[in-house]
């Protein structure tokens, strides 16, 4: 993991790789587009979809093309999605499905439910192509509703791209998130309570938001805002009652969780969150170990109140983006099996309720009793690695023309030793700098950030930032490729693992070494890890929460209100909140 600075500063610059972002306007017509016959699927090949498009693509808004798979044949409204996987090879796409006169057609695909918002993800940095698979299909088998999946292959212009996740797009409706539709006129009495759909994530100009007031928590953040974002109702929907509305229910959720009466039954949390899914989805980020767990593509729900008074509490779910969880990642402790989620990390703030919520000792009894009774079937050992094996069966005829078209995601057996051992450097690194940071000013950096003459005296371990730059041997020549940030900057995570690499073109971007834990040379050899790896982080889970009801206590941090401020810093650091 790279310095803890930039890693702050760049994630809260750069917006969610996996937000899910407000539809924009579609144009009126359908493209009239010549399309690639597609063959049916054999019972052991995936589905083929297959897309022409006749205007580039954008992530801002989407645009026409055609669309043909099994069962389907038709225009689509398709844009690109992410912000640092812009860069990648394969791209991640948002689309809509559209009729005649380019409206919303609601419509089946590949045997799911029918809508008309849709998701193509590109499982690119996720070499066993299963992990949102698998964090979805276990958010469902634990009795939610999380988004279906079809594992596909794309081609596009004619155009291979790889294997493909095509996902239900997370949306309110009976097949989907079990909310009641809000009304415009619904501005009073129950028809106000309910529903509504929340997430803390990045957010753009699209996003009615409200900041929490309560502020974050995390180990070296610079920030402790929490900002909250309505999704649904949508901006252009939503009434000046409603958003007063639920913004008020959010803050009265998060101060009665830090008040000293947080725990009574009547009047605590319980009052106002649906306690078993807080209990379900604390036990599913924890197993997972996702790097952005409870701080970024995290969903809420609020129910409508029922009619005898009862429901209408705070819903935690649906799930989503695990694409660098399972052991994925390197960063935010997420490559360390006995760390915990909820206690945050050192890019994004994480909100405070968690941690207070696990001193309750009703909450722990509850999570140690929902736990060890999920371990029984749908957490077991062996039903996990069953579908692991599923799955890789299922994509065994496709994964070799996957890693023919990105033959970067698999790496010799030198390779892989040469980024282990520049791993443990960084390791080592970041303990010296966590050291370094923990005796400075109050445990951390100064008030406000750096004064005008830059960086403390000593700079930063192993050398430090040279005539104020990047580490030594991070980048070639002590500058960027084409004299930039790549595709508008660095992902979360920070700088790569020492991967611009001399090419036959100039400097070539590793974006797989940017996130990754480990590197592999073999499909096989990456199922074996992950096995391995949940094997591993459900033996600590068990002996952890096994201990909930005793003498079991969480790490506790003072809540303390930080604003990024860089006076030191020209352009873009210069006035960071």
């Amino acid at each position: 993991m790279k310095t803890v600075l930039f890693i702050t500063i760049l994630s809260l610059l750069l917006s969610s790789d996996d937000s899910m972002s407000l539809d924009m306007t579609s144009e009126g017509d359908a493209l009239a587009a010549t399309m690639t016959d597609v063959q049916a699927p054999s019972e052991d090949s995936l589905p083929l979809i297959t897309i022409t498009t006749q205007t580039p693509l954008n992530a801002r808004e989407k645009v026409g093309a055609m669309m043909k798979t099994v069962g389907y044949e038709g225009a689509i409204g398709i844009k690109l999605r992410g912000n640092s996987s812009l860069s990648f090879n394969q791209k991640k796409y948002t689309f809509e499905t559209r009729n005649e006169n380019g409206k919303d057609s609601v419509v089946s695909l590949l045997g799911l439910p029918a809508h008309s918002k849709w998701v193509l993800l590109a499982p690119y940095n996720d070499v066993s192509m299963m992990r949102d698979p698998l964090a979805f299909q276990l958010w469902r088998d634990m009795g939610h509703w999380g988004p279906r999946t079809v594992m596909c292959e794309l081609m596009m212009d004619g155009e291979y791209r790889g294997i493909y996740i095509l996902a239900e797009a997370i949306k309110r409706g009976e097949e989907r998130v079990p909310i009641s539709k809000l009304k415009k006129s619904d501005v009073s009495g129950r028809e106000l309570t309910g529903g509504y759909m929340l997430r803390i994530d990045a957010y753009d100009e699209n996003d009615v938001t409200f900041e929490s007031k309560i502020p974050g928590i995390g180990d070296g953040i610079m920030n402790s805002q929490i900002t909250w974002s309505i999704i649904y109702p949508k901006k252009d929907n939503l009434q000046p009652e409603q958003l007063a509305y639920i913004q008020n229910y959010v803050d009265t959720v998060e101060q009665v969780i830090q008040s000293d009466y947080f725990a009574d039954p009547k009047k605590g949390y319980a009052r106002y969150i649906d306690v078993p899914s807080f209990v379900d989805y604390f036990i599913h980020s924890e197993l997972s170990l996702n790097a952005d767990g409870y701080k970024r593509s995290a969903y809420f729900y609020k129910e409508k109140l029922h009619a005898d008074g009862t429901g209408g509490k705070l819903c935690a779910g649906p799930v989503w983006d695990y694409n660098l969880a399972y052991g994925n990642c390197n960063f935010c402790n997420a490559n360390n099996l006995e760390a915990w989620c909820f206690e945050g990390g050192n890019t994004n703030p994480t909100p405070a309720f968690w941690q207070r919520l696990l001193q309750d000792p009703a909450f722990r009894r509850a999570v140690k009793q929902r736990y060890f009774q999920l371990r029984k079937d749908v957490l077991s050992n062996q039903r996990l690695f069953q579908y692991i094996d599923n799955q890789a069966h299922l994509l065994a005829k496709s994964v070799d023309h996957h890693f023919e078209t990105f033959p970067e995601l698999l790496v010799s057996e030198e390779r892989k030793q040469q980024l282990a051992e520049q791993q443990k450097q960084m390791e080592e690194m970041q303990k010296q700098f966590e050291q370094m940071r923990s005796q400075g000013p109050q445990g951390g950096f100064p008030q406000g950030g750096f004064p005008m003459g830059g960086f403390p005296q000593g700079g930063f371990p192993m050398g430090g930032f040279p005539q104020g730059g990047f580490p030594q041997g991070e980048l070639p020549q002590g500058g960027f490729p084409q004299g930039g940030f790549p595709m508008g900057g660095f992902p979360m995570g920070g700088f790569p693992m020492g991967d611009f690499q001399q090419g036959g073109g100039g400097f070539q971007f590793d974006a797989i070494g940017m996130f990754a834990a480990y590197r592999v040379s073999s499909y096989d050899e990456e199922i074996k890890i992950l096995k391995q790896w949940l094997s591993d982080r459900l033996a600590f889970l068990d002996k952890n929460i096994e201990r909930f009801d005793r003498d079991w206590q969480p790490r506790v941090q003072e809540l303390v209100e930080r604003k990024m401020s860089f006076p030191g810093f020209g352009g873009m650091f210069g006035g960071m909140r």
